[in-house]
Order: structure tokens, then C-alpha cells, then sequence
């Protein structure tokens, strides 16, 4: 229909709501001047070209006006006076470039105001201080100017701002610094970049600003992703929506100064995984979407830090069939509070031989029929051997030692018994190589030149070529007595120590007392503590002491003598 004809509906004065979207009409039909009681106009898509101050003359009853989708160019101030009780307005879609001094007409009952999709490059929302009832205000625009009025518009809730691509626009939305939207009223905040996307590092200066108090959403906006200061002025903010955009990397910190957010729209924005959430702090979210995201494996554990979630929607995203989502399917299957949307229908992108097959169809039986849990046992114990290698290595080394000799001297006197062969020496001299002086001048004169024992000494007695400890173990086995030497070298000595713990073996196994002590030195009993077995042996046994016995030598060896 081109054209309503006049009088075709004069004669329904009455008339309280009438709807001709979807025409070619061209310009306001000429009855509705005398529809004065008509509350609701809807002329949406058509092709009106001018709005005349005559249109409306009489319809001062109308409240919601619609003429998004027409080709008007601009709104006189003589139209908008004749709609004193208009609420909503509509003048999307149109062609309109400038509002001149359309709204400088106090319209004291407006309270939705929608002009998105006009060519307008510069709005001055001065234009709208005197919408003293504004509550939604949806607009366009390449630059705003003069945004702090929005401070005078004491009940503006939802503000709606579309923004399309310009050369400077980064340099206009810095000019932002100057805005101060009345915290107490603005509850939402929605920026939309058209046709191209918008830099996030504009859109954090501009919501420094402008708080929305319950609800932001930012969408097509790219850029570094937010931070923890981007939200540090809207502590009450409940739903949160940033698609369309490229969060490759999320930080929890970012959801930091927001613990109370209810709803979180993350779709689009190519996330690789959730685990930022553990850390988020978001105990009392209810809502998750994430759809046409990059996620191939969800971690089910991200799920206990969101004790309140009800609903959650991954649709869309390239879910891995394997064990690694086998936790998350499980939970899927099996949680009784959360609802996830569709995911009966999510499918499996990887691997390729299983793409198009159902993610919830996957056996995640196999996954523990397939050895992982014999290879956990493997490397638990592998692990735990390891642990248990170095603890002895740094700590037990030498008690092992020790105690293999000591098994070794075991087998070599089980064998000697059975053989039952004479001593081949009286005594077997233990001594560290610093002290052989001492041995050959003060002990092999008096000995072997006086007494006539004959004794074993290493570099005179052992058998070349055999292992040490073998030419160890049969000195001290096949002599009577074994006379240990000690001074602090010889408490130094690995070898010197290993000779006396074949002795004290052999005196703990025969029951006899074959060991004698001679000390070349005074050494006090606590420099004794780092040699634990010298330090017991000589609480426990008496000792010949060469210092104290210096003035009567004799007497010194007529006591290493006694116990032969």
C-alpha cells in the first residue's frame, strides 16, 4: 500500500492503536491528525520521507510513536511539541544526520529514545537535557560529545551506544575523561562496534567513566583484553558480556573487583580454556555462555569454584573426544544442579577419524581400561623410589656400607669356624699411614724385637692383587687381637674406619675381648661425636692413652701386652 487515502479511517475516531508496518507509504497518512484518541502508532518500514508539523496536530494522546525503517532526514521541533505524552519514540533506520533543535522541546513523559542507524557523525547529547524522564537511550554515532549531560538525566537506566568505525576514533573516546554519568541511575551500558571492531584499550577509558551499576556489555571490541582496574569502579555489577572479541588470554584478576556477577557471556572470543575461573572469585555466578569459542578441553574442576552455577551453554565449540574431556563428561552426565544447555548435541571436532560423532556418546570407560591406571601406579612408584634412593644416598650411605661389610664378615668367620685354621698373627695393627713412624719406631722394637709377637701390617702383610677389604677382613680374622692406633688422622681415614668396624664386629660375634685401643693423642670425648662407633666403643671399653704413658713406657707395654 502506497498510500492510506483520506477519510478512509476518520470515521474510527476512536481509534486507540493502529499499525501500517510493512508499505510504501511515503508520508503520514492525513487522517491520523484527527485520530485524537490514538495511543500507539507503528509505521515501521516504509518509505516516509519528511515528518510535516501538521501530522500530529491533533493526536496529543499518542504514547508510542514507531518509524524505524523510513527514509526521514530529520525531525522539526514543530513535531515533536505536538506529542506531549509521548514514552516512546522510535527513529531507527532512518537518514537522519543532525537532530538541530528537535528535543529542546521539553517532552517531560519520554522515556525511550532510539536513533540507532542513523548517519549522524557528531551527536551532541546536550540535545537530549531536556528528557527529564529518559530511561533508554539507544544511539549512534561516530563521536560523542557533551556525554556529561547524561549526569542530568536522573533516570536514564540503559544507555545503548553503537559505535561506527572513524579515522580518530581512539582520539575522540579519550576526550571521555570528562564524563560523569550519574552512578546512582545508569544500571546499563551496551557498546557495540559496527562494521569494524573498536579498540578495548578506548572502551577502558570510556567505562572508567560512564558506571554502569548492574549490567555492561561490549561487543566486536578488540585490543588488549580487561584488566583488574577496568572494573575496579563497578563493584555491584551482576552481568558481564564481552563477544565478539579475542580473549586469547584471561586473567582472573580481571573478575576481581566483581565478585558479585551473576551472568557471564563470554561467547566468540576465541577462549582456549576455562581454568581462569578457579581464580576468579566468582561464587555467586549462576549464568556461563561461552559459544563459538576455541575450547577443546574443559577442565570439570573449574566447575567446584562455581558453587551457584545453574545454567551453562558451550555450544559450538571444538570439543576433543578423548580422555582428556573424560572428566568433564562425566560431569555433564552426572550433575544435578546445572543445566547445560544442548549438551546432548555438542560434537566432537578432534580427533579427525571421530569428527561429527556425539562428545557425550564417548566411552570414557576406555580410559581406564587402557593402562592409565597401571601407568599412575608405575610412575607413583617409580616416583616414591627415587625419593627413597636420595634419602638413603645423602643420609644412610655409610650405615649401608657399614652394614654390608659387617654381612661380608659374617660369611667370612662362618667359613673360618668351619675350616677351624689356626691365627696366623697375634695381632692385627690398624693404622692411619701419617702415624706409621710412630709404629715402626715405638711399637715394632718392643713387640716383635722384645716380646716376639709377630704382626700383620698392611703394606708389609696384605696379598698384592687381592681387593682390600678381603686382605681387611682376613688380618683381622686371622690374627688374635686387632690394636687400633688412633689419632685424628686416623678418625679421618675411610679405610682406617672401615678396619674398625670389621672389629667390632668381630668382637660383637665372638664375645671376646680381641680388640685393644691405643690413642697417639689426647682427644676429648666430644671431638669423638661425628665417629659414633669410636665415640661407643670408648665409653665402653678401656684404652691405652701413648700421651699420658710418655714417662714410663714400660709400663705402657706390659698393659698391651696383659690381655695376650
Amino acid at each position: 500500500m502506497a498510500e492510506l487515502r483520506k477519510g478512509s479511517i476518520q470515521s474510527i475516531n476512536r481509534l486507540q492503536t493502529l499499525n501500517v508496518t510493512n508499505n510504501r507509504l511515503t508520508i503520514v497518512p492525513y487522517d491520523i491528525r484527527n485520530l485524537t484518541f490514538l495511543e500507539v502508532l507503528n509505521m515501521q518500514n516504509n518509505t516516509i520521507l519528511t515528518l510535516s508539523c501538521e501530522d500530529f496536530v491533533n493526536t496529543t494522546s499518542l504514547r508510542e510513536l514507531y518509524l524505524t525503517g523510513n527514509r526521514i532526514t530529520d525531525i522539526k521541533s514543530c513535531v515533536i511539541e505536538k506529542l506531549p505524552n509521548l514514552t516512546v519514540l522510535d527513529l531507527s533506520y532512518n537518514l537522519i544526520m543532525t537532530f538541530g533543535d528537535s528535543f529542546e522541546i521539553p517532552l517531560h513523559k519520554l522515556e525511550i529514545l532510539d536513533v540507532i542507524q542513523n548517519p549522524i557523525k557528531t551527536l551532541d547529547v546536550k540535545k537530549f537535557q531536556q528528557l527529564q524522564s529518559l530511561k533508554v537511550l539507544n544511539v549512534e554515532t561516530q563521536l560523542l560529545n557533551n556525554l556529561y549531560v547524561c549526569n542530568d538525566l536522573q533516570l536514564l537506566d540503559h544507555l545503548t551506544i553503537y559505535l561506527r568505525p572513524r579515522e580518530n576514533f581512539k582520539t575522540s573516546v579519550s576526550n571521555y575523561s570528562e564524563i560523569h554519568v550519574n552512578s546512582h541511575s545508569l544500571k546499563s551500558l551496551t557498546l557495540i562496534a559496527k562494521d569494524q571492531p573498536t579498540d578495548f584499550d578506548s572502551v577502558k577509558k570510556f567505562l572508567m567513566t560512564v558506571k554502569p551499576a548492574e549490567k555492561f556489555t561490549a561487543i566486536n571490541i578488540y585490543g588488549d583484553p580487561p584488566d583488574g582496574r577496568t572494573f575496579k569502579l563497578t563493584p555491584e555489577l551482576k552481568s558481564l558480556t564481552l563477544t565478539k572479541t579475542d580473549l586469547l588470554i584471561v586473567k582472573h584478576k580481571m573478575f576481581l573487583p566483581i565478585p558479585h556477577l551473576q551472568s557471564l557471556d563470554l561467547s566468540e572470543s576465541e577462549i582456549k580454556s576455562l581454568d581462569f575461573l578457579m581464580l576468579a572469585n566468582l561464587s555467586a555466578l549462576r549464568y556461563l555462555k561461552l559459544t563459538d569459542s576455541d575450547l577443546s578441553v574443559v577442565n570439570e574442576t573449574v566447575f567446584q569454584y562455581l558453587p551457584s552455577l545453574t545454567y551453562l551453554d558451550l555450544s559450538n565449540n571444538p570439543f576433543t573426544c578423548e580422555c582428556l574431556n573424560a572428566g568433564f563428561i562425566q560431569w555433564v552426565k552426572s550433575n544435578k544442579q546445572t543445566q547445560v544447555f544442548n549438551g546432548h548435541q555438542y560434537e566432537c571436532s578432534f580427533p579427525v577419524p571421530k569428527r561429527g560423532t556425539l562428545l557425550l556418546d564417548f566411552d570414557v570407560k576406555t580410559c581406564w581400561e587402557d593402562g592409565s591406571f597401571l601407568y599412575f601406579i608405575s610412575s607413583t612408584c617409580l616416583v616414591v623410589l627415587t625419593l627413597l634412593t636420595s634419602f638413603v644416598y645423602n643420609f644412610l650411605r655409610w650405615h649401608l656400607k657399614y652394614t654390608f661389610h659387617l654381612f661380608q664378615a659374617f660369611l667370612y668367620d662362618s667359613r673360618k669356624r668351619k675350616t677351624m685354621n689356626p691365627h696366623q698373627f697375634d695381632a692385627f695393627v690398624s693404622y692411619n699411614v701419617h702415624d706409621e713412624g710412630w709404629v715402626y719406631r715405638e711399637m715394632l722394637p718392643v713387640l716383635e724385637g722384645q716380646q716376639g709377637w709377630r704382626l700383620c701390617l698392611h703394606h708389609r702383610d696384605f696379598q698384592p692383587g687381592k681387593p682390600i677389604i678381603e686382605n681387611i677382613t682376613d688380618a683381622i680374622y686371622g690374627s688374635r687381637k686387632t690394636i687400633c692406633v688412633i689419632s685424628r688422622s686416623y678418625l679421618q681415614s675411610e679405610w682406617c674406619s672401615r678396619e674398625i668396624q670389621m672389629a667390632s664386629f668381630r668382637l660383637f660375634d665372638e664375645q671376646k675381648d680381641v680388640l685393644i685401643l691405643l690413642f697417639l693423642e689426647e682427644i676429648p670425648a666430644r671431638h669423638l661425636s661425628p665417629y659414633y662407633r669410636m665415640r661407643k666403643l670408648v665409653k665402653k671399653r678401656t684404652y691405652l692413652s701413648w700421651p699420658q704413658a710418655a714417662e714410663h713406657p714400660g709400663v705402657f707395654w706390659q698393659n698391651v701386652q696383659r690381655p695376650f
